[in-house]
């Protein structure tokens, strides 16, 4: 195939040659000249020469020479006779042999030779310097023209004022002809000492240097060059191809070089993204490190102000400092595989980073970090649930140990009083009957203090802050009761002994007294029941409360029947006294209650049921509201929730499906990843009424199964998916083009994947690997294909992914450098030593490069070593090796 580019290379060159059959006259000046030397510089070795080139080459022997001496090659033997028909004769074999070679020969035949017409001769003669001087030239994929003039650009590069771009006004000034010369050979000019502007002491000095020391005859003349205004290219680019096969041993060094600079450049740039990858895991590591401690500080607070603030900071980190450590931990990721893509495409090793950063590492340390997020919200909602729990309770402790202790003030004062000493019959029986009614009333408050005190135990088993000054108020609470209870007793016995002499008992007293007390407590348990304090979290329970105020409200007729009844045994008594002019010392003997209490906490409970009322209907709104919430919430989540599903069952799909080129495939993937992100406002408004309902306190929510939690870390995964994927796709673009692989084959490995990845998982079992390898015509031995899943399954999971498909399919037949082929172009610069000097490698590598390899290659050690000396054959090997350089 290059055989049949070159050819239509030099076809198209004649067929220029042939529309320009008028030559200019300075120009055939020039080509006459050019040729002429040309001819020579090659006759000579055979011992001949020409003089004129339209006249010497008539009979067609020495142009028959001249092929057989570029050419290494017989011809057909010459006619030795004189006559025209032996001359046309020994020029149609020469013109065969030319177009034996792959030259077409446009316009030119035997006859005009014969004839010795110029053009057409000139023409003869620019046709063979292409083929056999010009045609073999290659450099970097280019060849003939191109490759000369690419070779001429790269050798002057490093020179000022020369500006190689064509083969004639180019050549003009002689720098360019001096810059190769010194390029190859610097001892022979002193190039700093050249000037621009002196184009003939350039020209004449490259010329006559070039005769002298690197036999390359004088073909052209300064003055020729200098005034004429388009010097001949064919003339020029005879001249200067001479250049090119007298350094052709230089070029072996330069494509060397060349292969040098490129592995170089492949590792330079991998270590550069190892360095980068390092210190964004230590970042991101760093921060993971210093976030964690504070994730887990359980520290609690006295106050729910306090814990409203630590609510009000976690949620500042979830919008404001976690978001952008996700966006790294994607990035990383991405970085990672890219990397280690590279490396597999250059032929090395798979980059291992420092202990603790591999991205399994990173993932870990990102769960323990989610594992403590999460535990800590957790802890912050129980605390708050705690904090309220606890002001209940206080409030609820303060609430009964007043009215006990209000219950309570002088009880200890009337036990001790010593009234019966004085007392009468009736007076003491009252005594008695009024210790007695004491005596229930005690039993009565008995279940207050059993309250009171279970209060005050909950408030210590909640590790309630105030706990002290409640248990010191509930020990002074249960001394008292315990003293109550001890002179209780102790009256009741001294009444009991003088019981005998006392007969007279006021029963109507006695009546009133015991239906009032379990009026009286009846009433204080109405008002301390219409007084407490409540706590509900759903409708139901709003509900349940204020159903059981409707069944208290119903009993209400019925207790004031018994408060009229209760006034009316008093109305009685004092009916009886006024009757019978009875003489009664003091109030009630059996009750400190009288009708005035009765009534003064009757109108209280009737005060206390609107207020009620009122609470519960605010209650019952604040719930209706807390349900509202509820249900916003609920409706986002059930339809954000299930998006979530499905794009990333659909990034699954296009990730495994060949809908057009990878390109394709990209850009659809970016579409979806556009609208993915273009959905985010929906996520901020759902995370708007996720802090609604956290401020409201709601912890439940029947209206839906997903939770503000699931929400984020579905988001985070398709975000993490799409961007991953993408990489994938890069990846895979990446391979392709480093392998040379079309479209086509590419598409035709994503069939062969689909369709042994028969669980649809985007990879491969081992099984299905191996049926996949024998459909596609590899004989398989079990040691083969052991050999072969080390290769795409090197961390042995049992699995092959498609990327490593693909890798080893594309690198049967991948043309990558090799440590050997690197250790074979030093030793072509170090010219066939087993080591190379620093001036060696600063003279033929770029500097950057140059200092790269002085800097890494270790001293030579062996026994021929030069002072200086460099191992670049252990270089070569630390880069394909697993050896830091």
């Amino acid at each position: 195939r290059r055989e049949a580019c070159h050819r239509l290379v030099y076809m198209q060159q004649e067929d220029s040659w042939d529309r320009d059959l008028l030559l200019d006259p300075a120009w055939e000046k020039q080509q006459r000249k050019t040729f002429t030397a040309w001819c020579n510089s090659h006759l000579r070795k055979a011992g001949t020469q020409i003089d004129n080139i339209e006249e010497d080459f008539r009979d067609g022997l020495k142009l028959m020479l001249l092929l057989e001496v570029i050419s290494g090659e017989r011809l057909a033997k010459p006619e030795r006779g004189k006559m025209r028909v032996h001359k046309i004769s020994n020029v149609n074999k020469a013109l065969d042999f030319i177009a034996g070679k792959g030259v077409k020969l446009v316009s030119i035949g035997a006859e005009e030779i014969v004839d010795g017409n110029a053009k057409m001769t000139l023409g003869m003669i620019w046709t063979i310097i292409l083929r056999f001087a010009i045609q073999d030239i290659s450099v970097e994929e280019t060849s003939a023209k191109e490759g000369l003039l690419l070779w001429c650009q790269r050798k002057t590069a490093p020179y000022k004022n020369v500006n190689i771009q064509n083969f004639h006004i180019s050549w003009k000034d002689g720098l360019g002809f001096c810059a190769l010369i010194h390029r190859h050979r610097p001892e022979l000019i002193d190039y700093g000492k050249l000037r621009k502007d002196d184009p003939m002491t350039n020209l004449n000095t490259a010329f006559e240097v070039a005769e002298k020391y690197l036999d390359i005859p004088k073909m052209l003349d300064a003055e020729d060059i200098v005034n004429t205004l388009r010097p001949d290219e064919k003339a020029v680019m005879t001249y200067v191809s001479c250049y090119y096969h007298a350094f052709s041993g230089k070029q072996k060094a330069e494509t060397a070089a060349n292969r040098i600079c490129k592995v170089l450049a492949v590792n330079q740039e991998n270590e550069q993204l190892m360095e980068d990858y390092e210190k964004l895991a230590s970042d991101l590591l760093e921060w993971i490190r210093r976030t964690v401690p504070w994730l887990e500080n359980r520290a609690p607070e006295n106050t729910m102000q306090a814990m409203q603030q630590k609510l009000e900071d976690f949620r500042d980190y979830r919008r404001q400092h976690k978001p952008p450590k996700v966006q790294e931990k994607c990035q990383l990721e991405i970085n990672f595989n890219t990397l280690q893509t590279k490396l597999r495409l250059s032929n090395r090793p798979a980059f291992m980073p420092s202990e603790g950063k591999m991205v399994s590492d990173i993932s870990n340390a990102w769960g323990g970090l989610e594992g403590a997020e999460k535990g800590y919200e957790e802890w912050l909602l129980n605390e708050i649930r705690r904090l309220e729990r606890l002001d209940h309770l206080a409030e609820k402790f303060r609430q009964k140990a007043a009215i006990h202790e209000a219950w309570t003030h002088g009880k200890e004062e009337m036990l001790q009083h010593r009234d019966y000493e004085t007392a009468s019959l009736s007076e003491i029986k009252a005594l008695l009957k009024k210790h007695e009614a004491f005596e229930s009333d005690l039993a009565a408050h008995q279940d207050r203090v059993e309250q009171i005190a279970a209060i005050a135990q909950e408030l210590n088993e909640l590790d309630y802050y105030d706990s002290p000054s409640v248990n010191a108020r509930c020990q002074r609470i249960c001394d008292q009761w315990d003293g109550l209870g001890n002179m209780t007793q102790k009256r009741s016995e001294a009444l009991q002994r003088t019981e005998k002499l006392l007969e007279t008992i006021d029963q109507l007293y006695l009546e009133f007294a015991k239906r009032a007390a379990p009026f009286n407590n009846w009433m204080e348990g109405a008002m301390e029941d219409l007084q407490d304090t409540f706590i509900v979290h759903t409708i139901e329970e709003i509900q349940g409360l204020s159903t059981a105020h409707e069944q208290f409200k119903a009993t209400l007729p019925e207790a004031d029947k018994e408060r009229q009844a209760i006034l009316g045994i008093h109305n009685e008594i004092a009916k009886i006294v006024q009757t019978y002019h009875v003489n009664i010392a003091g109030s009630n003997p059996y009750t400190a209650i009288d009708p005035q209490e009765v009534n003064a906490k009757w109108d209280k409970v009737r005060q206390l049921v609107p207020q009620r009322d009122q609470a519960l209907i605010e209650e019952h709104a604040r719930q209706q509201n807390n349900e509202r919430l509820r249900r916003q919430f609920a409706n986002q989540a059930n339809v954000i929730g299930p998006w979530i599903q499905t794009k990333m069952e659909e990034i699954g799909r296009i990730s495994i499906e060949m809908h057009g080129t990878l390109e394709d495939q990209l850009t659809h993937l970016r579409q979806y990843e556009k609208n993915i992100v273009n959905y985010k406002p929906k996520i901020d408004q759902l995370e708007g009424d996720h802090q609604l309902i956290q401020e409201a306190l709601i912890f439940d929510n029947k209206h839906t199964n997903y939770t503000m939690e699931h929400i984020r870390v579905g988001w985070e995964q398709l975000l993490t998916t799409i961007a991953r994927t993408i990489n994938e796709i890069e990846n895979q673009i990446l391979t392709r083009d480093a392998k040379g692989i079309s479209q086509e084959q590419m598409n035709e490995f994503r069939a062969s994947f689909n369709h042994f990845d028969r669980k649809r998982t985007g990879m491969m079992d081992a099984e299905d690997y191996k049926t996949c390898l024998i459909s596609m015509g590899y004989s398989l031995g079990e040691a083969e294909f052991s050999r072969i899943m080390s290769i795409v399954d090197p961390n042995r999971m049992g699995v092959v992914t498609f990327q490593a498909f693909i890798d080893f399919m594309s690198r049967e037949t991948a043309d990558t450098d090799t440590a050997d082929q690197v250790m074979a172009s030093f030793k072509v610069l170090a010219g066939d030593k087993s080591y190379i000097l620093a001036d060696e490698l600063r003279r033929e590598l770029p500097p950057d490069q140059a200092e790269y390899c002085i800097a890494r290659m270790a001293p030579y050690t062996g026994p021929d070593g030069a002072p200086g000396a460099l191992d670049y054959m252990s270089f070569s090997t630390a880069l394909y090796g697993e050896s830091d350089l």
